[in-house]
């Protein structure tokens, strides 16, 4: 396995390129660059005249761009897109691609503090520019602020348990690493001890990141960027980003849907072309376990 597939294997690839559907002279968008896997495919599409904006928050995912007059690197989070394409007076764009998963890169280096399976400082920040980290939220967030997160982010059963148990503990101790913070809420496992841990880590991992905030100020942005005939295709990793995606792509909007028995009279600027989400194939999951979990939404602009 080379540098670049260390960094991240890129998911859904095959069917990435397909439902871009991209034209040689066209402009696109890879929103969360990472290993640049997707980039690269996308780059093999494009003549000598097509664009590719790529953006990546993480510091660490410049050292996989290509020497390509072709493409623009953007390194900042890419809830600022469509406001870059708007100032560099950019052409509207023929197509968009976001993988909204966390690197493999990412999880397996022990000092960003993103896995369970090292012990390290808890950082997880994606953006290290970003002053907050996992850190100041275990050890500075009022009881009900973290059992507010833990229940939305993480869909944590014992919640309120487990934000008790962490205001406890930090009393006479300082949570800071991995394997404290494991220790110190221990009695507080409920079920499968590594799926607890995963869901509590996700959610102090979006907070971090501000993850579900930084998704919806991208998707209502970059809509109006696309051509008509544009191609939006957002690959998901778990229900509750899934569910943004599958509510702007269908109702354009965040808020509760309109009852069925009402009308909706609100404008459309996209149109489904997946009725249901593309997910890996046997192979693909075999190959790349963590793949598992992805789901691929592709919308059009009218």
């Amino acid at each position: 396995m080379n540098e670049r597939e260390f960094y991240h294997q890129p998911v859904l690839l095959k069917e990435c390129i397909e439902q871009l559907n991209i034209k040689a002279d066209g402009v696109y968008l890879d929103a969360t660059f990472g290993g640049g896997g997707h980039s690269r495919e996308m780059l093999k599409c494009l003549g000598s005249n097509g664009k590719l904006i790529v953006f990546d928050q993480d510091a660490d995912a410049r050292k996989n761009i290509s020497d390509d007059e072709r493409v623009i690197f953007v390194p900042e989070n890419f809830r600022y897109a469509a406001r870059f394409v708007r100032l560099y007076e950019l052409p509207s764009l023929d197509g968009v691609l976001a993988d909204l998963g966390v690197s493999s890169y990412q999880f397996d280096t022990a000092d960003r503090g993103f896995s369970t399976r090292f012990d390290a400082m808890l950082d997880m920040r994606m953006d290290q520019r970003n002053p907050v980290t996992a850190v100041d939220i275990l050890n500075k967030y009022p009881e009900a602020k973290l059992q507010k997160l833990f229940e939305q982010y993480g869909e944590v059963t014992n919640a309120k348990v487990l934000a008790k148990k962490i205001i406890s503990s930090r009393v006479n101790h300082t949570l800071t690493t991995i394997n404290e913070f494991k220790q110190a809420i221990s009695t507080c496992v409920y079920g499968n001890p590594n799926k607890y841990l995963a869901q509590v880590f996700q959610a102090l991992r979006i907070e971090v990141n501000d993850e579900l905030n930084a998704l919806q100020d991208f998707l209502s942005s970059i809509t109006t960027a696309l051509s008509p005939g544009g191609r939006l295709c957002i690959i998901t990793f778990h229900s509750l980003e899934d569910r943004i995606v599958k509510n702007w792509m269908k109702h354009e909007t965040f808020e509760e849907s309109t009852p069925s028995f009402l009308p909706d009279k609100r404008a459309r600027t996209l149109e489904i072309i997946t009725k249901k989400p593309i997910t890996p194939l046997d192979k693909e999951i075999n190959q790349n376990p963590r793949s598992r979990s992805a789901k691929l939404r592709v919308a059009t602009k009218i």
